[in-house]
Parts: structure tokens; sequence; C-alpha cells
């Protein structure tokens, strides 16, 4: 089966979305109305970029199955080149970065095959043996184990624990028939991105005290906590509708994707910090590059979807 009939919990929490973009342009207009000497030009354009990242989240997991994967192949391909274009590479690897960008395509054929044995270990061991013996083979050796490590660790997040997301679709239609694999991957990246935006506006109302100042300096305690505690509960509202999981799992498991997503979050801060850049890119506008939007699923993606594997598929 490759074409997704959205079930209505998916229709209902996308329209709930919706509405909250509604909610907050109609905010952002009066405000500058009201207002007309506040800067308010960086809200409204993340605003603006929400709208579009929704329609074509949208679009994606409600049209089929196979738009849906290819959506997220996309989404690691782009994620992937703006890593290396941030990255330092050896002038020696420049053909080694197409055999990195050649892993995409076969790991999301295994994601559309459902060949779980071959997803899970293609990147982390098939991958990892072949991109150092392609190096060695150009005969530069300054700076291998440097390049080596660079390349897998990119690898390893933009490929591999992103593919974790579109698995989701994969897993067997019986266990989540309620809302099937597009509420599986609703679930995910709503509570990722809400989790984001409450430790945002948490830490705008109460921060006080510094978390990893040397990381990432505006981020504080009273964010982390109001974010956690905000995505946790959510995650037990909306899991019996978008999953197989009962209102207690929900806790659990929004606590999960909330910890996990801080830990993506100052994992690319830490990596842009390195590398003295404020953004990742600018292909979002208000929000930065690729990365600045899914760094918390590199680290809730996995987490997410294994836990389901072993505890309901």
């Amino acid at each position: 089966m490759t074409t997704l009939d959205v079930p209505p919990a998916v229709l209902y929490t996308l329209g709930g979305i919706l509405a909250l973009l509604v909610a907050a342009t109609l905010i952002v207009t009066v405000l500058r109305r009201l207002r007309p000497a506040a800067d308010l030009s960086e809200l409204a354009a993340r605003i603006k970029s929400w709208w579009v990242m929704v329609v074509i989240f949208t679009l994606a997991i409600a049209v089929s199955r196979t738009v849906s994967i290819v959506f997220f192949a996309i989404v690691s391909f782009l994620a992937l080149k703006e890593y290396f274009s941030l990255i330092p590479t050896r002038r020696a690897d420049r053909r080694v970065l197409f055999w990195a960008y050649l892993t995409i395509p076969f790991q999301y054929y295994w994601v559309a095959e459902a060949w779980y044995g071959m997803f899970i270990i293609f990147v982390p061991v098939y991958a990892f043996l072949f991109i150092p013996l392609r190096m060695v083979i150009t005969g530069e050796t300054q700076h291998f184990l440097r390049a080596a490590g660079t390349i897998h660790w990119g690898l390893m997040l933009m490929v591999f624990s992103l593919s974790h997301l579109a698995f989701l679709l994969a897993l067997p239609e019986d266990g989540n028939p309620g809302a099937g694999g597009a509420g599986l991957v609703l679930f995910l990246v709503f509570l990722t991105q809400f989790n984001d935006v409450a430790q945002y506006t948490w830490g705008k109302l109460l921060g006080r005290h510094k978390l990893v100042p040397k990381v990432s300096p505006k981020k504080t305690v009273e964010g982390l906590a109001g974010g956690v505690a905000s995505t946790t509960v959510l995650g037990g509202l909306l899991a019996p509708s978008l999953t197989p999981l009962s209102n207690v799992e929900g806790l659990v498991v929004g606590l999960v994707i909330a910890v996990a997503g801080f830990a993506g979050d100052v994992n690319i801060s830490a990596l842009k910090r390195d590398l003295a850049v404020k953004d990742s890119g600018q292909l979002i506008p208000g929000h930065g590059g690729i990365l600045d939007r899914i760094d918390s699923l590199t680290f809730a993606a996995p987490l997410f979807f294994h836990y389901l594997r072993y505890f309901h598929y």
C-alpha cells in the first residue's frame, strides 16, 4: 500500500496547528498596528516560514508513503549538504563526499522496502567501513582522522538519525490502526518543534539561570524546565489519538522527546560555535538553515522510533 488515507486524528491535529498559525499571524498583525515602532520583522518572518513548512510537511505526509519517504530523503540531503558546507574538508576528499551523498538514496530505499535489518546497519557499519577505505585510496594522510570522523559524524546525524523519522511510515499499519504512520510522524515532529518553541518562550518569560552559557548562551534552566514540562503534558494528551501509546506512556515519551530534543539542539549549537557561525544557513527566513530546524530531531527521532518498535511492534 503506497497511498496514505489521512486518518481523522491526523487531520484534526493538523487543523489545530493551522489554527495556532492563524492566531499567531493575527497577533503579529495587531501588534504592528498598536506598536508601529516595535521591530517585529524577525517574528513575522518566522511565522511566514512556519506557514510554508507546515504546508509542505502536510502535503508530504498526506499524498502517499512514497512521496513522504522521498521528502525526508530530500531533507537529509539538504541537511548533509549544509553540514558539508560548514565543516572544513580536504581537497582530496571531494570525491569521497560523492559516496557520502550516495548513502542517502540507499538508506531511504531500505526504508521504502521496510528492510529493517539493512536499514539499521548500512550507515553505522557498511558506510563506516567504506568511507575511510575510499579516503585511503586518495593517498592523503594529513588530517585523515579528523576528516573521517567529521564525515561519518555527519552521516550518522543527517542520514542515519533522520531516516528513523521516515521509517515510522514503514512500521506495520496494524500497530497503530487509529492514525497509522502519518500519526507517528506528526506526533514526533509536532512535539519536537513545540518543545523548541516552549523552551524559548519559557526562557523569555522566566529565564534567569544560564544552562550551558559556553554552548548556547540563551538557554536557561527555567526555559528547559518549562519546555520539558509543557511537552510532557502535550505528549500525554496527544498520544492516544496519534500513536498506540496510552496517556501515561505519552507522558514518558513526551519527556524523552523533550530532553532528547534539547540535547540535539545544543549538539548542533556546539558545532556552530566551534565553527564560529550563528546560523547553519539562510534557507529558512527567520530560522536560519535546515540544520537549525531539524537539530532536535537528530536525537529525538531514533529514541522515539526504537521505543515504539521495542514495545509496540
